[in-house]
Parts: C-alpha cells; sequence; structure tokens
C-alpha cells in the first residue's frame, strides 16, 4: 500500500480534527529549531516520497516561511512543494484539511499540489468583527471606518473568495451555491449571529466549534473576533471536483498538474505551444479549470 503525500503547515492550531480514520495526520513545520525542521522534513520526504507545505502568503516574510524555504534549500529537494496560500488562517487550515482528505485518493503528488488553488477558490472564509479599524487585508472605505467607532457596531467581513465588509443588521453576505459545512473558531466576542444568521442564511450542512488559530487576531487586526469558513466537506465531491479538470504536464519538472501553474517547481504553463521541432511531441495548450460540477450546485 503507497504512503499517501504528507500534507504539513506551520501551526499545531492550524490542524483541524480528521473527519474520519481514514484522513491522516497534517505535520507541523517548522519545528522549534532549524535542525528539528531539517530533520522532521527529510524524515517525511523519505517516509512519504512527497510533501506539500502550506503557509500564509501575508507572512511570506515571517520566520516559519523563511525556515520552510531554507529547509527546502538545504535538502536540495524537488520533492517539497510550498504554497503561500492567500487565505485568512481558519480558511488556511480548512484548506490543510481538505488537503488531508484527498492525499488518500489517487491523485498525483503534482496533481494534489496544484489542486489547493482550485479548492481554496471554493472556501468562504471570513470573521465576524467589533471594529475594522486595524483591518487591512480587504479594502475598508472611510465610512466603515467611522461607523466602527459606535459602541456596539459589529462587521461582518468576507476575505475569501470575493472580499465584502457588511454591517450587522444591515446587510447580508454573499454565501456558497453548494453545500458546505462551517467551521466557527471564537475569541475575545461574544455573539451568536454566526451560529444562529449566518449559517441559517448559508443553508450549511453542519457547523463544527474548533479553536481560534494564534495568527488569526493578527490577521484580522483584532481579538474581539469570531472567524469562520464554510468549504466542502465530503471527500467524494472534493475528488470530483479536483478530478473534472484537465491534467497537465509540467514541463519543467515533468509531474502532473492541473490549472496553469506547477504547485512543485512553480512553474507555468506556456502560453502559447512552442513550434514542434523535428522529434519532438507537439506542446497541448494550457488549459482552464471548469467551475463546479452541476451535481455540486
Amino acid at each position: 500500500m503507497s504512503v499517501p503525500t504528507a500534507i504539513a503547515v506551520t501551526s499545531p492550531d492550524l490542524v483541524l480534527p480528521p473527519h474520519d480514520r481514514q484522513t491522516p495526520p497534517a505535520a507541523v513545520q517548522p519545528q522549534e529549531t532549524l535542525e528539528g525542521s531539517l530533520t522532521g522534513m527529510h524524515a517525511l520526504v523519505e517516509q512519504h516520497g512527497y510533501v506539500i507545505a502550506l503557509y500564509s502568503a501575508s507572512a511570506a516574510a515571517g520566520p516559519a516561511t523563511r525556515r520552510l524555504h531554507t529547509v527546502r534549500s538545504v535538502l536540495e529537494s524537488d520533492r517539497i512543494a510550498l504554497l503561500g496560500v492567500d487565505l485568512p488562517p481558519l480558511g488556511l487550515a480548512l484548506l490543510a484539511q481538505q488537503l488531508r482528505q484527498l492525499s488518500v485518493c489517487d491523485f498525483s503528488p503534482g496533481v494534489l499540489a496544484s489542486s489547493a488553488r482550485l479548492l481554496a477558490h471554493y472556501i468562504y472564509a471570513g470573521a465576524l468583527l467589533n471594529s475594522v479599524a486595524k483591518l487591512d487585508r480587504i479594502p475598508v472605505s472611510l465610512k466603515s471606518h467611522a461607523k466602527s467607532w459606535v459602541p456596539g457596531a459589529q462587521f461582518a467581513v468576507l476575505a475569501n473568495p470575493r472580499p465584502q465588509l457588511v454591517r450587522v443588521g444591515q446587510d447580508q453576505l454573499a454565501g456558497p451555491e453548494f453545500g458546505t459545512r462551517l467551521l466557527v473558531a471564537t475569541g475575545q466576542l461574544a455573539s451568536d449571529w454566526v451560529t444562529g444568521t449566518l449559517a441559517p442564511d448559508w443553508q450549511v450542512q453542519g457547523v463544527s466549534h474548533v479553536p481560534l488559530p494564534e495568527a488569526s487576531s493578527g490577521w484580522w487586526g483584532t481579538g474581539k473576533i469570531i472567524e469562520f469558513a464554510a468549504g466542502l466537506y465530503d471527500v467524494s465531491v472534493l475528488y470530483q471536483l479536483v478530478s473534472s479538470v484537465r491534467r497537465e504536464e509540467c514541463h519543467w519538472c515533468g509531474l502532473e498538474l492541473i490549472g496553469d501553474r506547477c504547485g512543485f517547481c512553480a512553474a507555468p504553463l506556456p502560453s502559447e505551444p512552442p513550434s514542434p521541432t523535428p522529434g519532438s511531441p507537439a506542446v497541448r495548450a494550457p488549459s482552464t479549470p471548469r467551475a463546479l460540477p452541476r451535481g455540486m450546485r
């Protein structure tokens, strides 16, 4: 039996509980010291063959991300994919969980790594805040900044897939048009709006409460927060989504991929097929990921 590709994250609070016994755990990288990170990553590569490490794109210059790049450079391994994802912390944890679910399927490491961008598009990640005064991750109008100083004001913010900010009680957040489960992580804010209003509006198929990731307060600009993330949770539906996209071969490293960029070497697909040379096969044009299949809407 083959060992599934390892999925790694930069913090233990980004490891969500598995849905079932088949979902493998996530590895936490980096560890406390550079030596520990090198030893841990080398062991993962030796055991699993390939490693997909997720980190927040907003923390690209942070110590954990720099450590990941240092480890890959020192190990000189082309079997480690480092993927910076533009999602809030809880959304990133959800993406890692989805990749863990898919890692036991028959997808190659290249397809699994490049599927992260596709899966992220179907994650609805946001938060309930009592102030947007320090929120700099999404555009905030001067009017919203002014309203954030009004006592008792609360704001619902959607960061992904399309940024949106509304005053609670005055408007609604645009939700998914397909079945999801909702993750809720509560910080220093007391409110039942997420479970009592948002969940019914989005017609979610279940709600799970999880601890608030440590990085969430910094990401959202306040500790008075309730973070939420809704996404696909059934592995068969996730499998259908990824397998519905045409596969290509990376012209640089030779791994399979979906979309327009390799998850391991980051090489993009050629924008135009080069002129065939004698004795060489024609290169296929890049594919465009298809929308969510009808049965999943």
